[in-house]
């Protein structure tokens, strides 16, 4: 009988193609972030990242089949607390969660977004950030809170903007960043070194009173 720890769980949120969760997927099978996946969670039965994991760690379900959106929450949370998750992690999950939810899990749930927050919350970030004239961009690691995307910034990556730059090509650059920042905030939610406290992110028992900034070679 081995005398190994149980290896900390993530479960995890998407509607799309996954790009976020197959560079999780790669961290965990690189050894470079220590979990183990508890399941991957969609409202998109047809979605790409659910082909990503064994169909055992698979769950989905239409929105429009059930009678309300607490409803929907209800039930997908119910399956991840199956799960026995110790973090959920939102990639390109493109629902907004019920207050319930995050009040259910508060504390354990993160989310990427592509840019840098509190800039630009919302949808197509890109395009808005080009349409402001920003000269940098980039994307954040925040802890979830009812409000859309309002929780605690742990972690940002910047992506300069370039001449003739389109939302095309901006979030290309910024994808690139994401799957390098993600895991490496991951990381640290799994060795016990993140945690919400009073609405503020608190790394190595210090407060994070402005995000970390991480750099990533090209």
């Amino acid at each position: 009988m081995s005398d190994r720890a149980p290896l900390p769980r993530l479960a995890v949120l998407c509607s799309g193609r996954g790009s976020n969760l197959a560079a999780i997927l790669a961290a965990i099978d690189a050894g470079t972030l220590d979990a183990e996946i508890a399941g991957v969670f969609s409202d998109k039965p047809e979605c790409g990242a659910l082909h990503l994991v064994p169909a055992a760690l698979r769950w989905s379900a239409k929105p429009h089949d059930f009678a309300d959106r607490g409803d929907f929450d209800q039930t997908m949370g119910d399956a991840i607390a199956a799960a026995r998750p110790d973090w959920i992690a939102c990639a390109g999950y493109m629902r907004i969660l019920d207050t319930a939810f995050v009040e259910r899990f508060r504390g354990r749930v993160l989310n990427i977004h592509p840019s840098l927050l509190p800039r630009h919350r919302g949808l197509d970030t890109h395009r808005r950030a080009l349409e402001a004239g920003d000269h940098e961009h980039g994307a954040s690691v925040h802890f979830v809170i009812p409000e859309l995307d309002a929780g605690a910034v742990i972690a940002q990556v910047m992506v300069p903007v370039q001449p003739g730059e389109t939302p095309e090509s901006l979030a290309h650059r910024v994808q690139a960043r994401e799957h390098r920042l993600y895991p490496e905030v991951l990381r640290w939610a799994v060795a016990g070194r993140l945690h919400e406290r009073d609405a503020t992110a608190v790394l190595d028992g210090h407060t994070l009173f402005t995000p970390r900034r991480l750099e990533f070679a090209e």
